[in-house]
């Protein structure tokens, strides 16, 4: 008999669904909403953990007033909340894509220096709390995020052209700027502009990853949009398909009554003029992770920012409903052929159906070896390895300690003492990661606090960046020793110092 498998759900909308359900909680939105709506764009940056490393005063002094103004005026535009639900993600945990500084907007100053509003995020070893820093940048010879590992603002990372995107002004554009509203054609029937013929099959399947989303049918009008910001109406401009992969294309328009197409470029170009062509960020090549949530049934638009709801709306399927909890604090045990309760007293999880000096015997009895008693140890197991304990670990792992405590309390109570185990350890390593990214804000440390490890034991991380780096290889070294220190095959762990 042939067995039937049921579609399953791509890896990558499953990621998604837990961002939305953990990476920016309900209790956020509400408090840095709040604080927006009487003015304080510093408070309602704090509400969404965003650390604000900049100097109004500073600005004005180097820059002018007139620079000043537009920037406050941003900033009491910027929705902090919805720029994080819109930042750049990873897999397979769905954190903030680390160690980058994504635009949000530029400005011309009178001396012609390029001055942005940006964001950062930390890198890798100090991402704990998932914070972000707002900035300004002030052009090549910047230094004040020195230590940092990619300072300067990253071209495929941009939203200065997707202000909708971090503007509660004009979040209302998301409708149109993602396509809910137009109809999208499937990629494998995308045709060339001008001769009709199919396109090729990379150029409509960019990645061979199935659950890859491009975007396509707003290619075009967004790299028009790109285009207009480097002075020009038509030109060429590439996608970021893969890692090394590109696609060079060329923004081209039948006639004037019609709008603009796309279509590969005709000539080859060398890697170096590629390389300087303008790149399509990376929100404007794939679809919005939302509107296919919305489109799978696997999210309700009640669930999603309300800035991005009110946008939305009507977009997508009602979703499938979740089982509602049961009624009632208790959980059910078998304990010595009858059912038992386990619920919340007083502040901490006992038995409720087992006497106070019942429990002290058998607590007794079981610190000398004997058996435990069923509540007992249900209880013992809910304090060291819970079921909560992946809600739990998502939360800590998007920075929302407030959450996780509060799931914590909920099932073991405020005045429960943790045991050892799998929970204990989940919290005790989200605050040892604080640390790190303490002391990563501070300056103290630029580079992971291990990379030192592998030396003199009293050299620093920062000593050991310096000087523990492969030499350079020239001609007094052996052929012999060249080949293998240029050879792929070859294990990293091998390398010769």
């Amino acid at each position: 008999m042939a067995h039937h498998h049921a579609n399953p759900i791509p890896a990558h909308l499953l990621m998604w669904q837990r961002v939305r359900e953990y990476a920016v909680p309900p209790s956020m939105i509400e408090t840095a909403t709040a604080r927006r709506a009487v003015g304080d764009w510093s408070a309602a940056c704090a509400a969404a953990r965003v650390d604000v490393d900049l100097d109004l005063r500073a600005v004005r002094n180097r820059h002018g007033t007139d620079i000043v103004t537009r920037l406050r005026a941003d900033l009491r535009r910027l929705a902090p909340d919805l720029l994080r639900w819109h930042a750049p993600r990873i897999a397979p945990d769905g954190r903030l894509r680390p160690g980058l500084t994504l635009s949000l907007a530029q400005y011309r100053t009178a001396d012609d220096i390029p001055l942005r509003l940006v964001v950062r995020t930390p890198p890798a070893w100090a991402d704990a709390g998932q914070r972000m820093s707002l900035a300004v940048w002030e052009g090549p010879g910047d230094g004040t995020a020195a230590h940092h590992p990619h300072p300067h603002p990253d071209r495929r990372f941009r939203l200065d052209l997707h202000r909708h995107l971090w503007d509660w002004t004009r979040s209302g554009e998301l409708a149109w700027r993602c396509g809910a509203r137009g109809t999208t054609a499937p990629l494998p029937s995308a045709r060339s502009p001008v001769s009709g013929r199919p396109l090729p099959l990379d150029l409509c399947r960019p990645s061979s990853a199935p659950e890859a989303s491009w975007a396509v049918d707003r290619w075009a009008a967004e790299a028009e949009l790109l285009l207009r910001t480097e002075g020009r109406t038509r030109g060429a401009f590439t996608v970021r398909l893969g890692a090394r992969r590109r696609a060079v294309l060329e923004l081209v328009a039948p006639d004037d009554s019609h709008a603009p197409t796309f279509r590969p470029l005709r000539e080859a170009l060398p890697p170096q003029e590629i390389a300087a062509l303008p790149a399509l960020p990376e929100v404007a090549v794939r679809t919005l992770p939302d509107l296919k949530l919305l489109r799978e049934g696997l999210i309700g638009v009640d669930r999603l920012h309300p800035l991005v709801a009110a946008a939305l709306a009507g977009s997508g399927t009602a979703p499938v409903a979740d089982p509602a909890p049961g009624a009632g604090d208790a959980h059910r045990v078998e304990c010595r052929g009858e059912v038992h309760r386990i619920a919340l007293r007083d502040g901490v999880l006992t038995a409720v159906d087992h006497d106070p000096n019942e429990l002290r015997r058998e607590q007794l009895l079981l610190e000398l070896g004997g058996p435990p008693l069923p509540c007992l140890r249900e209880i013992d197991t809910a304090h060291r390895s819970p079921e909560a304990l992946p809600a739990v670990r998502e939360r800590l792992g998007h920075g929302d300690v407030a959450g996780a405590l509060a799931v914590v309390e909920a099932l073991l109570g405020p005045g429960a003492v943790l045991r050892d185990g799998p929970l204990r350890e989940e919290l005790r390593s989200a605050a040892t990661r604080h640390v790190d990214q303490g002391l990563f804000r501070s300056g103290l440390v630029a580079v992971h606090p291990a990379a030192g490890a592998g030396g003199d034991s009293g050299v620093t991380g920062a000593e050991h960046a310096e000087t523990a780096r492969r030499p350079r290889l020239d001609r007094r070294v052996p052929a012999a020793m060249r080949q293998k220190r240029n050879s792929r095959a070859r294990p990293r762990t091998a390398l010769t110092h």
